[in-house]
């Protein structure tokens, strides 16, 4: 379903509490900070690599208005997903290199003092876009002062062929942990497997493994910071993964973010968990309408703690205090949060980015197609991936370091016992801990 302009526009102009949004509200727009690019400036922005084509034009096309406006030039420069980490740690360790980054999770956590507080800009953006949603809020602020701004979530959920579940025995698929292994045991013995990331994938990898131990009770610290991670919960959640390990195609511990993607379309496999991305790869294709159309899509099972509980995908804005230009970097980082740029970008994205601002939850692309469903709510359901304890240096270090994801694979391929895995990861985390 294509969206006018006008629906976007439409779905802009009321917030949840049915106000008028971003650039509509006069009082607010007197609080709008100026900013006096300097003279010659030119911009350089790292962001991942796309899943969806028209995130990445939308994005595109806006900073083109930008340039079009302003006269400053931006050069959008794109990685994989696995690479933005090193590559935006190396920037701020030298003090060179791009002078804006879409980073991931709390990895602004891990050099705060090389970035350029941004507490102004987004208190004005959050103010006049109905507020932040905490969750990402929550990664993009250090000591009360924003360090980024919020991009937002990418949904995760369950991507599944409908047509291979019910010829399992199933109707839909389970929204409990227990049926859901069921489900799956059925898939193999259809020879219609699931697979999951049980490699090192940033987004995939991470929200299956923080979906498993929070599922199941677990949590790495507690409130206080103290690590909590060796626990019965967390062993609970070891031996569920490794029995649902079991019914999965092989291979899944060395996958990274694109290879269940590969394995879905390829009909290698009838379910796993991705952003909406896996249905428009398939949907763009016509050489694979048959999969797009039997493709739908639902949250993750509930475990023994007894409500829904995942990370999801953030990506934050931050802008390195080794550009030569703040003024005019933070200009278009204003700019691209204005209505009409946001919107387009929301619609371009095709319910692949979930805003980290609350006015855009009634964003028409959520109604546009019901496999957008599971995904409007990541930004308001997400879980920081710090959980139960503060971010930090400690967290962003053990997110970084892949210490759950590692656990969870050393334990289903039986490289590790899981009472030995946990206590290893045990050891791992108390290293970022005891900093």
């Amino acid at each position: 379903m294509s969206l006018t302009r006008r629906d976007l526009l439409a779905g802009a102009a009321v917030g949840a509490a049915g106000i008028p949004l971003i650039g509509s509200l006069p009082a607010l727009a007197q609080s709008k900070p100026t900013f006096t690019p300097e003279k010659g400036a030119s911009l350089r922005v790292l962001r991942w690599a796309p899943f969806v084509k028209g995130d990445e034009d939308a994005w595109i096309a806006n900073t083109k208005k930008f340039t079009e406006k302003t006269g400053i030039e931006v050069r959008i420069d794109k990685e994989s997903w696995e690479d933005i980490r090193p590559k935006s740690a190396v920037a701020a360790n030298m003090g060179a290199g791009p002078d804006i980054v879409w980073v991931w999770f709390d990895d602004a956590q891990q050099y705060p003092d090389k970035l350029v507080d941004l507490t102004q800009l987004a208190t004005s953006i959050g103010q006049a876009g109905g507020g932040w949603y905490p969750g990402n809020e929550g990664y993009a602020k250090r000591d009360g002062k924003f360090i980024g701004l919020p991009i937002a979530a990418i949904g995760n959920a369950i991507c599944y062929r409908e047509s291979h579940v019910k010829a399992a025995g199933f109707q839909s698929v389970p929204n409990d942990t227990k049926g859901f292994l069921e489900l799956c045991k059925a898939l193999k013995a259809k020879g219609t497997p699931a697979g999951f990331a049980h490699g090192k994938a940033v987004g995939d990898g991470n929200n299956y493994a923080h979906w498993l131990l929070w599922s199941h009770g677990g949590k790495t610290v507690d409130e206080n910071g103290k690590v909590a991670i060796n626990s019965p919960e967390t062993l609970a959640a070891l031996n569920y993964a490794k029995a649902l390990y079991e019914t999965f195609i092989p291979g899944t511990e060395s996958w990274l973010d694109i290879n269940n993607n590969r394995a879905y379309l390829a009909n290698q496999i009838s379910l796993t968990a991705n952003g909406v991305s896996l249905y428009y790869a398939a949907k763009n294709d016509p050489k694979l309408a048959e999969i797009a159309a039997d493709t739908k899509t639902t949250t993750m099972p509930i475990g023994p703690v007894g409500q829904s509980v995942e990370l999801h995908q953030t990506t934050t804005m931050v802008l390195f205090k080794h550009s030569k230009f703040p003024q005019a970097a933070q200009a278009y980082m204003q700019f691209m949060y204005e209505p009409e740029q946001m919107n387009a970008w929301i619609g371009g994205s095709s319910a692949y980015c979930c805003s980290a601002l609350k006015a855009y939850q009634n964003h028409p692309i959520w109604e546009a197609d019901p496999v957008h469903k599971p995904y409007a709510k990541a930004s308001a359901s997400l879980r920081p991936n710090g959980y139960a304890g503060p971010l930090g240096y400690a967290s962003a270090g053990v997110m970084a370091d892949y210490v759950l994801v590692d656990m969870f694979a050393e334990a289903v391929t039986g490289a590790q016992k899981p009472e030995d895995a946990m206590k290893r990861a045990e050891a791992r985390v108390n290293r970022y801990y005891r900093v």
